[in-house]
C-alpha cells in the first residue's frame, strides 16, 4: 500500500503533477468522485472553518444530477477538475473513448485540470490530454475509500505522508465517508495548528 507516491513513478512520468515544488507551508487538499449532495456539503463545512481551498475533481455524470451542489462547491471559493464522466479506466478503453468521455465531462465541469480515474492513464493518452489539461495525480493517497483501511490509519497515514507542496487525495463519496469524515476534520486542524494554508492547485 504506496501512501505516498513513489519516486520512481514520478521519474518515469515527469508529464504528471505529482506535487507543487515550494519551500511554504502549503498543502493542497483535492476530493474525486462527487459531487455527493450530502457528503460534499459536510466536507465544505468543514474547509470553510479553516478558511481552507480545495479541488474538486468531479465526475462528470454527478455533476448533471447534483448541479446544485456542484454550484456550492464553485460559490465557496474552490475549484473543480475533470475526473472523466463516468469514472472510466483509462487502460481498459480506446483512446478515442477515453478522450470522447473526458470532453463530454469537460462541457460541465469547464476546468484546465484532469486527473484520471484510478490513478490510470496510458503515455499515449498523457501525450494527447497534456495539449489541453494539467494531469494532476498525488502525493499522499489517504485510502480512505479502502474498507480494510480503519478511521485511525487513514489520518495516521495521511498525516505522517504529508508535507509542504503535497497533493492529498481524499474522496467525497458514499464508499469513503466513514473514513473522510473521521480523518478530513483532524487533518485541517493538526496542520491548520501548524500554521499551513490550505491552497488551491
Amino acid at each position: 500500500m504506496f501512501v505516498k507516491s513513489p519516486a520512481i513513478i514520478k521519474k518515469v512520468f515527469p508529464d504528471l503533477v505529482w506535487d507543487i515544488k515550494t519551500s511554504e507551508k502549503e498543502i493542497y487538499l483535492t476530493f474525486d468522485d462527487g459531487p455527493h449532495p450530502e457528503i460534499t456539503r459536510k466536507v465544505i463545512e468543514l474547509l470553510d472553518k479553516y478558511d481552507a481551498k480545495a479541488t474538486f475533481f468531479c465526475v462528470g455524470e454527478n455533476v448533471m444530477n447534483y448541479p446544485n451542489t456542484f454550484k456550492l462547491i464553485i460559490g465557496n471559493g474552490h475549484q473543480a477538475g475533470n475526473h472523466s464522466y463516468n469514472h472510466i479506466n483509462g487502460w481498459k478503453v480506446s483512446n478515442h473513448d477515453y478522450f470522447e468521455n473526458i470532453e463530454k465531462a469537460d462541457q460541465l465541469i469547464n476546468s484546465h485540470l484532469f486527473r484520471p480515474p484510478f490513478g490510470r492513464i496510458m503515455p499515449s493518452q498523457i501525450k494527447a490530454l497534456k495539449e489541453k489539461y494539467s494531469i494532476i495525480m498525488w502525493s499522499v493517497l489517504t485510502y480512505d475509500f479502502d474498507m480494510k483501511v480503519n478511521q485511525e490509519k487513514c489520518l495516521k497515514n495521511s498525516i505522517r505522508a504529508t508535507k509542504p507542496g503535497s497533493i492529498i487525495i481524499f474522496h467525497d463519496s458514499k464508499k469513503a465517508e466513514k473514513n473522510l469524515l473521521y480523518a478530513l476534520p483532524v487533518f485541517l486542524q493538526h496542520f491548520y495548528d501548524k500554521g499551513f494554508a490550505f491552497k488551491l492547485l
